[in-house]
C-alpha cells in the first residue's frame, strides 16, 4: 500500500460553492495511486466540503436557500458573536454539512458518478483562504 498526502490552498469569494473536483483530481494523478481511497479534509469550523450536483447550478442555489431560512443571520440569535453576525450561523452550516469527504479511486481516477462534484462550500460572507488536505492511500 502506498500512501500519499498534500495540501491545497482555496481562495473562496464569500458565500458560495467553489467547485474542487479538479484540483483534487490532480492531487490523486500526481500521487501514482491507481485503485484506493481519497479522503479530502477541511482545516476549517466555518466553511464545508458537500459532493452534489454538478450539472444543474440551480440546485446548488436552492441549497443556499434553504439553509439561509433554517440558519438566519439576524445579529441577535445567538451568543458567540466576536467574529461578526454570519460567524455562528456559519459554524451551525459547518456541524449541519462536513469538513471531510472520501471519495473511492480506480484507474487513478475519483469514482464520483456522472452529476457529482466536490464543492468547497463557504459560509462567510467575505472570501477566505481555505486550507486542504488530500490524503490518498491504495495501490
Amino acid at each position: 500500500m502506498t500512501v500519499y498526502q498534500d495540501q491545497l490552498t482555496i481562495q473562496t469569494t464569500g458565500k458560495s460553492f467553489t467547485r474542487i473536483t479538479h484540483q483534487v483530481q490532480e492531487v490523486v494523478r500526481t500521487s501514482g495511486i491507481q485503485t484506493g481511497l481519497c479522503t479530502v479534509f477541511l482545516c476549517h469550523t466555518s466553511a464545508s466540503l458537500i459532493i452534489q450536483e454538478n450539472a444543474d447550478p440551480d440546485v446548488l442555489k436552492d441549497l443556499e436557500r434553504f439553509f439561509a431560512k433554517l440558519i438566519p443571520e439576524d445579529g441577535v440569535s445567538y451568543i458567540h458573536s466576536a467574529e461578526g453576525p454570519d460567524d455562528m450561523p456559519a459554524h451551525i452550516r459547518c456541524v449541519l454539512t462536513k469538513t471531510s469527504e472520501q471519495i473511492p479511486l480506480a484507474r487513478g481516477k475519483l469514482l464520483l458518478g456522472t452529476w457529482q462534484g466536490l464543492y468547497l462550500w463557504e459560509h462567510r460572507r467575505r472570501g477566505h483562504h481555505r486550507d486542504l488536505i488530500v490524503h490518498i492511500s491504495g495501490d
